[in-house]
């Protein structure tokens, strides 16, 4: 069970982590981050499959050859800013401010992790439909799905202990499956409706 004492480690709160950390020289970090915010303007205004390497060199500033020998292709480019995204959610969950972060009742920190990742689906919900479609069952097999699972498992454990948790956590995770929040994009749910339908439906699960 988790406590909101303070920050600890991923592994300490028995959460997974999305990645590896690899060291990386300061200009190599620098390039990557340059273009990763260049491919991260790019794709949200254009559409991923509208973007060429070319594009995303230019408007990083650095050579086409950098882009292709650190990412492959727009694919590799696509999934490498999805991991950084991810990893920047991870990192404000474990060790950053109340309420994403530790020092908040369960339920608070379940509804701001919700309303989070929202936002970064709602960025990204091409990435995070490549990533969940690459093949059957793909979403569940991702390091990243069983991340935010643990992460609201610990939490419903900490505020309802007679629930089941596991399954609770697979509840609300369940609506910010990607193809769903894409359709309901297209049906004209616009972001604060469905944040409002979220949050009701995990306040009605986890209510005492």
């Amino acid at each position: 069970m988790e406590d909101s004492t303070g920050p600890r480690s991923a592994s300490q709160r028995g959460l997974p982590v999305v990645g590896e950390p690899r060291p990386e020289r300061a200009d190599a970090r620098r390039n990557r981050l340059r273009v990763l915010e260049a491919a991260d303007r790019l794709f949200t205004e254009h559409g991923v499959k509208n973007v060429s390497l070319d594009a995303i060199a230019a408007e990083a500033g650095v050579g086409k050859g950098t882009v292709f020998r650190r990412f492959g292709d727009r694919a590799g480019l696509a999934v490498a800013l999805l991991d950084e995204r991810e990893q920047e959610l991870q990192a404000k969950m474990i060790n950053g401010p109340s309420p994403l972060g530790p020092g908040a009742p369960p339920v608070v920190r379940v509804m701001a992790f919700l309303e989070a990742y929202l936002e970064l689906l709602d960025r990204h919900v091409e990435l995070f439909m490549d990533s969940e479609n690459a093949s059957d069952g793909a979403r569940y097999r991702i390091g990243s799905y069983h991340l935010w699972h643990r992460h609201l498992a610990l939490l419903i454990e900490a505020a309802r202990p007679e629930l089941d948790a596991d399954y609770t956590a697979h509840v609300l995770l369940a609506p910010l499956a990607a193809d769903l929040h894409n359709a309901l994009r297209g049906q004209g749910f616009d972001l604060d409706r469905l944040k409002a339908g979220l949050t009701a439906v995990a306040s009605a699960l986890l209510s005492a």
